[in-house]
């Protein structure tokens, strides 16, 4: 029955910017409601603690714990958590809002899944639980009913109510949090665990896909678990004689009863799941299960239990209103059906457990399990292929290229499946591109600018190779000289052509060193070179406002147009002068010139000394580097 309507939060706007629009699920600890964040105009889903339990300090601290646990994940296949506040007697979680079905409404209306199709939802809730793993937490309470699947065929891991540090306690007075069929047997006898108790439940959950039964099942929850204890998980083979036996391994590693013996965590196992995947051919993974729907499941084993105190409050009841073709009955089921009318004993275990864990009841509705027509794709451009595709609700699983003389380069000339064949809704389609005809002629392409001789080369199956540049007399600067392979061969499509451009008649550049700044940019000019000037002026040996020096050296050759750099001179660096009166002549000029000196020495007709008398800049004074410095000798 719908009770929406007599919901009084329905229609009202909480902490003054969520607007409730609809209910979507209750439980026993919270409701969640469909919203509208009015700040930001976005749909969200809203978890409302029930205000009678808002009071209870622990219940408060779990709801607090469960946002900050969700969003420090951040993860593509994890609900995210966007906000959390109080108002009034109402505390809250703002949460994405994924409009779909979950798993257990798929497996419920569907059965056993296809191989491919059980992989394609185990991965992502891999991907989700090994962020979880790997940033220090554990979900607990891994099952069908928390894996969501949206209209636009994301798969997200949702209600991280249970979550809990790794290394935190995780028994609360003797109780067993978590669902019957999914518990790891530590679970069970300690009520603690760590990463590999999610491990344990993806395994489970994996051979109710690949089967569409559980493989445990009992009266009670009671023998449900001793099953667990006690049993190994049977290979999924046993019951859908002909599956892979890479997947009968993988359930049996996931679900191993020793935790010693299962995958450190999520991450670990996703490995091994890719790599099963990798060896299965095509034909294994999308081989079609028993038209047979998933054995009757008692409501003992589909619901979140605390054991083994049950709470006195009515049970919840909930349907889905997902609505899939029917399929034939299903085969008898190993084990015996659970009753289809449970005791009052068995409901109110039930309503415990939904008192205990709240929300993980609900409903994500989807109208999922469509199949879709492959558009014809054929002839059309790669573009407008995937335009029609993600028109029609598809995608694309990959794209092959093989050579066709019937079809033009760039376009589908085939795809798998075919044009007109029925496909999954969300699902992907393989598209083969024509890569043109098999032989290729490479187009003569001399005297055609650059941006001419690609083209042409594209519209020849080829592409464009590594492009040199050399001068010559007679092909103008900028165009083809030649090509390797030359015009006329015949070579595969896609080969790489290699260019030889013009560069035009070469330039000699003039030396224009020392030359007054106008003078030398007229020189260059006139020579048909453009000219810059360096920004920074240098010291050199030419005067202060002349060349210091050119970035072409003088004599180079260059092509017109280019472009010859010059740094003006500041005039020679002043450096100090040592004083050498008194030295020898030799020494002295030794002195001098390493000092970066010129030197002169100067001595009187008559005298035999050889010692400095005078020196035309006195020492300590400062000259011009490389200028001459005079030394005279004594006479007589």
């Amino acid at each position: 029955m719908d009770t929406t309507l007599d919901d009084p939060l329905v229609g009202q706007t909480l902490d003054g910017r969520y607007r409730i629009d609809a209910r979507i699920a209750a439980g026993g600890m919270a409701t969640v409601y469909r919203a509208v964040d009015t700040r930001l105009d976005r749909v969200l889903a809203l978890k409302v603690m029930h205000p009678a339990l808002a009071a209870d300090a622990g219940f408060v601290d779990r709801f607090i714990r469960e946002a900050k646990s969700v969003a420090r994940l951040a993860h593509p296949n994890v609900v995210a958590v966007f906000d959390q506040g109080t108002d009034g007697p109402y505390t809250y979680l703002a949460m994405e809002y994924v409009s779909g079905c979950t798993l257990r409404d798929v497996l419920r209306e569907r059965g056993a899944l296809q191989p491919r199709a059980a992989l394609d939802i185990l991965e992502p809730v891999l991907a989700a639980l090994g962020a979880a793993h790997r940033a220090g937490f554990v979900h607990r309470d891994m099952k069908p009913e928390n894996v969501l699947i949206g209209d636009d065929g994301r798969v997200k891991v949702a209600d991280f109510g249970l979550v809990r540090s790794v290394d935190s306690v995780t028994s609360t007075t003797g109780s067993v949090l978590g669902t019957v069929s999914y518990l790891a047997p530590e679970q069970i006898e300690t009520g603690g665990g760590d990463t590999r108790v999610d491990v344990y439940a993806c395994g489970v959950v994996l051979y109710e896909m690949l089967t569409g039964s559980k493989p445990h099942s009992g009266g009670t929850p009671a023998q449900v678990l001793y099953r667990h204890l006690h049993e190994d998980v049977p290979p999924p083979s046993a019951a859908v004689p002909g599956l892979p036996a890479g997947l009968d391994e993988l359930v049996a590693y996931a679900a191993a009863r020793d935790p010693q013996l299962r995958p450190a965590d999520a991450a670990a196992l996703l490995g091994l799941t890719l790599d099963v995947r990798a060896r299965l051919g095509d034909a294994e993974l999308d081989a079609v299960p028993p038209q047979a729907r998933a054995e009757a499941r008692s409501a003992t084993e589909d619901r979140t239990s605390v054991i083994p105190r049950p709470a006195p409050v009515q049970p919840v009841h909930l349907t889905s209103r997902l609505e899939l073709p029917e399929r034939p009955e299903a085969r008898p089921a190993e084990a015996p059906p659970a009753p289809r009318g449970p005791r009052r004993g068995t409901l109110l275990v039930i309503a415990g457990i939904l008192l205990a864990l709240g929300l993980g009841t609900g409903v994500w509705y989807i109208n999922a399990g469509q199949f879709t027509k492959v558009p014809n794709l054929l002839g059309k451009s790669e573009a407008q292929a995937r335009s029609d595709l993600s028109a029609a609700g598809l995608g694309v699983k990959r794209i092959d290229r093989k050579f066709s003389d019937a079809f033009d380069r760039g376009t589908v000339m085939n795809s798998d499946p075919e044009s007109g064949k029925r496909i999954r809704g969300n699902g992907a389609v393989v598209l083969t591109i024509s890569r043109g005809p098999e032989v290729a002629v490479v187009p003569d392409l001399k005297g055609r600018t650059l941006d001419d001789a690609k083209a042409e080369l594209a519209k020849s199956n080829l592409a464009p190779g590594l492009v040199t540049q050399a001068f010559s007399q007679d092909v103008p600067q900028g165009s083809v000289i030649s090509t390797d392979p030359a015009g006329g061969q015949k070579r595969s499509p896609d080969t790489a052509v290699a260019i030889l451009v013009s560069k035009g008649r070469p330039v000699q550049v003039p030396n224009v060193a020392g030359r007054p700044l106008d003078q030398a940019r007229a020189t260059l000019q006139d020579a048909g070179l453009k000219v810059e000037t360096a920004a920074d002026q240098v010291n050199s040996p030419f005067p202060a406002g002349t060349v210091a020096n050119q970035s072409v050296g003088a004599g180079a050759q260059a092509s017109t147009g280019d472009t010859v750099t010059l740094t003006v001179s500041k005039g020679p660096r002043q450096i100090p002068v040592p004083n050498v009166t008194g030295q020898e002549a030799e020494v002295a000029r030794r002195t001098l010139e390493a000092a970066g000196f010129k030197v002169k020495v100067e001595r009187p007709l008559i005298s035999f000394s050889t010692t400095v008398d005078a020196q035309s800049v006195p020492g300590g004074q400062s000259a011009p580097e490389g200028s001459t410095i005079v030394l005279r000798t004594k006479g007589l």
